[in-house]
């Protein structure tokens, strides 16, 4: 038997952060995001035992993975959470046909990685196995709530959006040790951010159903503000001069997932000047990653023979 899976990553609009128990378990957290066509690729072969004719050796019976990704680790855009989505789908051996299946493996996928002791957030896995433009909700459950967009609205975003590595991953780890220490500590600053950010989540999902594009852009850079006031380790001095680089032809922007290095997503004034900005960075040596959106999330193909 042969089983393929492959799963996206994601870009977050707003939310970041507020996904990690410690914040919504107390208070509710919520994130709006997009898994994006950039994947994260596996293979599970089953080695059936045969036995042979007499006298001659027998096939062990075994298994073998195999994983493949192009996307760098430390990006901010999920990839290790994506990891774990894929091997689950994988090592199930079942097809995957509705998507409370793929957030029952998202939520394995994130059970996995408490037994490991790392901390992080659950909008990852969650983005990955179900695909599309999400809000979610996180508290004592996890609500999936599809952000309704028409195409001509989607392909708009698509064109005047910016992904860009920094080529500096950042461990996140570190970060989330930080923040979480402040939050513990009733660091006043770090508390409001964190409110700050889940709440936009619900303004982002507002703004991409009504086509305001300009608004959204707005609002990473408020997300990206709340991130600094987390902890100082969210940005960096080589993303504060990217930033200015980009300045003249964005709405605004925000670093992927936890910040301090990665990924960097913009907004363009417009599509004209998204593309200046993709030229811009490359006279810098700064890699631009194609995004569009994927909307089928997890997908397994499965051969018996």
């Amino acid at each position: 038997m042969t089983i393929k899976s492959r799963a996206p990553v994601r870009v977050d609009f707003a939310g970041a952060w507020t996904d990690v128990p410690y914040f919504s378990d107390a208070f509710g957290g919520a994130t709006c995001n997009a898994a994006i066509k950039l994947y994260v690729r596996g293979e599970l072969v089953a080695h059936e035992e045969d036995q042979g004719p007499v006298g001659e050796e027998s096939a062990e019976a075994g298994l073998s993975v195999h994983y493949e990704s192009r996307i760098p680790a430390g990006s901010g855009l999920g990839t290790s959470a994506t990891l774990n989505v894929v091997w689950l789908s994988l090592v199930r051996r079942e097809p995957v046909t509705s998507v409370e299946e793929k957030m029952k493996i998202a939520a394995l996928a994130y059970d996995i990685e408490q037994v490991l002791g790392i901390i992080g957030g659950k909008q990852d896995q969650y983005a990955s196995a179900v695909g599309g433009i999400n809000l979610f909700e996180f508290g004592e459950t996890v609500k999936r709530i599809p952000v309704e967009m028409n195409q001509q609205d989607i392909e708009e975003l698509e064109r005047r959006l910016v992904l860009c590595y920094t080529g500096k991953p950042r461990l996140s780890s570190k970060i989330h040790k930080n923040v979480w220490g402040n939050f513990r500590a009733g660091n006043e600053q770090t508390t409001q951010a964190l409110f700050t950010l889940r709440d936009s989540a619900y303004q982002a999902r507002d703004y991409m159903e009504n086509g305001e594009i300009d608004e959204l852009g707005k609002l990473l850079t408020v997300q990206f503000e709340a991130m600094k006031n987390l902890d100082s380790s969210t940005s960096n001095e080589q993303i504060e001069e990217l930033f200015k680089l980009a300045e003249p032809m964005i709405i605004g922007g925000k670093p992927c997932g936890a910040g301090g290095g990665g990924c960097l997503l913009f907004v363009g004034k417009s599509a004209e000047e998204a593309r200046r900005l993709k030229g811009k960075l490359g006279e810098r040596q700064v890699a631009v990653v194609d995004l569009e959106f994927d909307f089928e999330g997890l997908c397994v193909e499965m051969d018996d023979e």
